[in-house]
């Protein structure tokens, strides 16, 4: 599992405190005592992945250096109802104003490794690797990318410059897909492969005529699949994207394919419900 970057998510920390503290914790400043300590537990209520542990311990460490974070698990621990996660020990107050932000992060980033596991687990007999989208939050791509990592994917391009991927728009500005593929082939540092995106058959063997090292089956059926799989013979990396969900992937995974990205990962992940005790 890759490390957290987590000198690129401190700003993405201190933005979501500053974002729901304001001005002051009006309701925490009325009703608690400013010297009140507390213990508090946080809690997984339902079975996932566990992600996001050290940005958890970053929103207290920003809120109050004095407060204990004593984690109990390391990212990717597999939770059950009722798991203690961590105990954050120390200002009461400083803890309820960070308990919203850093259940945010946990809940979310849990959830998209619990999601990602899952799809995983459903192809785990076949070759295929589960890969990420860039259809992830404004802003918090590199925690949902770990987060991706942590549940056992991988991370496909992070953003628009350090990968090649030709899509419909771009061929249909272009030319066609040989002119595309060319033209990126001849410009591009040869340290970058050059992928395609195609939507038939009769377009996969022009994407491989046209010298792409890679191609996206876009939307394809299983049938297709398997049929392109038997085409490309090997020669290029085959990606299947779109219309991929839980109930069909394994049958995705079983045509041969070398990748199967899944936007739903990082778009629409359920959060993990985990909640904070006092």
């Amino acid at each position: 599992m890759t490390r957290l970057d987590l000198l690129a998510a401190e700003p993405i920390v201190r933005r979501a405190i500053e974002e729901d503290l304001g001005q002051g914790d009006i309701t925490t400043s009325l009703t608690v005592p400013r010297l009140a300590r507390a213990d508090a537990r946080i809690v997984s209520k339902s079975a996932g992945i566990l992600a996001g542990i050290e940005i958890a311990r970053m929103v207290f460490a920003i809120l109050d250096s004095r407060l204990m974070f004593e984690p109990h698990l390391e990212d990717g621990a597999r939770l059950e109802q009722g798991t203690v996660i961590a105990n954050v020990i120390g200002s009461a107050a400083e803890i309820l104003s960070g308990e919203r932000v850093a259940l945010n992060f946990l809940q979310r980033m849990s959830g998209i490794a619990t999601l990602t596991s899952q799809y995983v687990s459903r192809v785990s007999h076949t070759k295929a690797r589960i890969v990420d989208t860039r259809k992830t939050v404004p802003g918090l791509r590199c925690l949902d990318k770990y987060s991706v990592r942590v549940g056992g994917g991988y991370n496909h391009r992070f953003g628009l410059y350090d990968g090649i991927l030709i899509k419909d728009n771009h061929i249909a500005a272009a030319g066609g897909i040989a002119a595309a593929v060319r033209a990126a082939k001849n410009r591009a540092p040869h340290t970058l492969l050059v992928e395609v995106e195609v939507r038939n058959l009769d377009e996969l063997k022009e994407a491989i005529e046209s010298g792409a090292d890679a191609v996206l089956l876009d939307n394809m059926s299983v049938q297709t699949l398997s049929e392109a799989v038997q085409l490309a013979a090997g020669r290029v990396v085959l990606e299947a994207s779109g219309g991929i969900t839980l109930d069909n992937v394994a049958q995705v995974a079983e045509t041969g394919v070398d990748l199967i990205s899944v936007g739903a990962l990082t778009h629409s992940p359920p959060a993990l419900d985990i909640s904070m005790e006092f």
